[in-house]
């Protein structure tokens, strides 16, 4: 029998299972342990999104680390991109965050060494900023790097992103093709697969400012095998194992090949905030009734 590794799924089934990532009786999608915040792009401000990753990764006082290379690893004239510290960390510092890093590199090779990767040894959250997603790929595909963000999780921590920071957890990567966003699926195969911090399934985002909501139903038709999820701005899931809740502004579109539809239906059904969906018996397990209050953001205690 024939094994396709081209197919997004097995080829990081692959590599994770070689590295001890995929534990047997793991959940089937989410992590085993530890929590994703998936954001469909826009802002967050009064969609409690930012208060649940920081309460997630356990208060103002936690180690966060901010990841900003998917804006870009060069310039438009081919020099390396540069980026600066208090720039991109201060608006989290400005919402209350008292330990939060910056980690960048454009050099796979620094990304895979002991070095580079050390500050993720203890962190209790990574979060992903958003702009092209296939520069994070290059950054740090299948480098000591990419093995601690997944460290992250089996720690019990927390991966989050929104837009680019959001398909980049999944496993397709959906837009991922040098050439322009408007190209869904790559030409490009060392662009094809996400960081499958949510296996088999591909993440598109900002659905509805940009009207993208059946862009992904190609990608669903070549990997029957993905789940397809289209986030709204201001819009995130909170994934823990095979589940998600919708928390934000607006919508999550599923593209869920295995329900039937009606012939003048769309391949996809929504969720809106509230609502519980499982990915592995893919079964709407609770509806919500309303967009949440923001919750407070939780103080950690003190270390000594």
């Amino acid at each position: 029998m024939s094994v396709n590794l081209n197919t997004p799924t097995l080829a990081w089934a692959l590599l994770l299972s070689a590295s001890g990532i995929m534990a047997q009786g793991a959940p089937e999608y989410g992590p085993a342990k530890g929590t994703l915040v998936i954001v469909g792009g826009g802002s967050d401000v009064g969609t409690g999104i930012f208060e649940t990753f920081v309460n997630k990764a356990g208060g103002l006082n936690a180690k966060i680390v901010v990841v900003p290379t998917a804006g870009g690893n060069r310039n438009s004239d081919g020099t390396v991109k540069e980026y600066k510290a208090e720039e991109v960390l201060a608006s989290w510092k400005k919402r209350g965050l008292t330990n939060v890093h910056m980690l960048h590199t454009h050099d796979a090779k620094v990304a895979d060494t002991e070095q580079f990767a050390s500050v993720l040894r203890d962190a209790k959250a990574v979060w992903f900023v958003g702009g092209r997603q296939w520069n994070i790929v290059d950054s740090y595909a299948g480098t000591l790097t990419f093995r601690e963000f997944h460290k992250v999780l089996e720690r019990g921590g927390v991966i989050g992103g929104s837009s680019a920071g959001a398909t980049i957890q999944g496993d397709y990567l959906v837009r991922g093709a040098i050439a322009g966003p408007d190209i869904v699926m790559t030409p490009e195969p060392q662009h094809e697969h996400g960081f499958a911090f949510l296996r088999k399934v591909a993440i598109d985002q900002h659905i509805n400012t940009r009207n993208r909501w059946d862009d992904i139903i190609p990608v669903i038709k070549k990997y029957p095998n993905l789940l397809g999820l289209g986030l709204s701005e201001g819009t995130a899931i909170v994934v823990t194992g095979d589940r998600f809740e919708v928390i934000g502004k607006w919508k999550v579109a599923v593209h869920d090949n295995t329900r039937q539809y009606q012939p003048w239906e769309k391949p996809y059904f929504v969720l809106a905030a509230g609502d519980v969906y499982n990915m592995k018996t893919r079964v709407v397990e609770k509806y919500g009734n309303g967009s949440p209050v923001p919750p407070p953001v939780i103080l950690a205690p003190a270390t000594k």
